[in-house]
């Protein structure tokens, strides 16, 4: 019961705020819901006080006791939706498979797949040494175990 309601909350807030979106909504048997959101853009804290506010104010607490916690998609989670493979475009990527780990720039990412590049060092068809190749893999996300975008500094 509780859960549907905050699911409908959180769907009519996503509809005034159509760059933000639901990643996952947990309620615990002790009634605390915990709301986990990504945005196009990103997430501020305004937006995380923006979604709060229209669960917290439409719901009552004489009615039932609850408690709420709204957090963005933090920078260590792995992505879990297309969107946020999309939003992600052109950034750098550790993806496991069930056999590989790749590390690759994201070069697109629709509804079915993505697109990683790398470069490889191998070694040369014809002679001694190693030489630098590009190499491309289109992954289906029913092939991906987990997905993190690698941060840079």
């Amino acid at each position: 019961m509780l859960q549907e309601k905050v699911e409908k909350l959180l769907n009519e807030a996503f509809e005034k705020n159509n760059s933000l979106f639901l990643i996952s909504l947990d309620v615990s048997g002790n009634n605390h819901i915990k709301v986990i959101i990504d945005g196009d853009q990103g997430i501020s804290v305004n937006d995380c006080i923006e979604i709060s506010r229209s669960v917290e104010h439409n719901l009552d607490r004489d009615e039932v006791d609850f408690s709420l916690e709204v957090t963005s998609a933090g920078v260590s989670e792995p992505l879990s939706l297309p969107r946020q493979y999309k939003k992600n475009i052109g950034r750098k990527l550790q993806v496991k498979t069930g056999e590989d780990k790749i590390e690759g720039t994201l070069t697109n990412a629709n509804d079915e797949e993505i697109h990683l590049k790398w470069k490889a060092r191998e070694p040369k068809p014809i002679g001694k040494g190693k030489h630098t190749v590009e190499k491309e893999a289109v992954l289906p996300y029913s092939d991906i175990v987990e997905a993190k975008v690698m941060i840079t500094f």
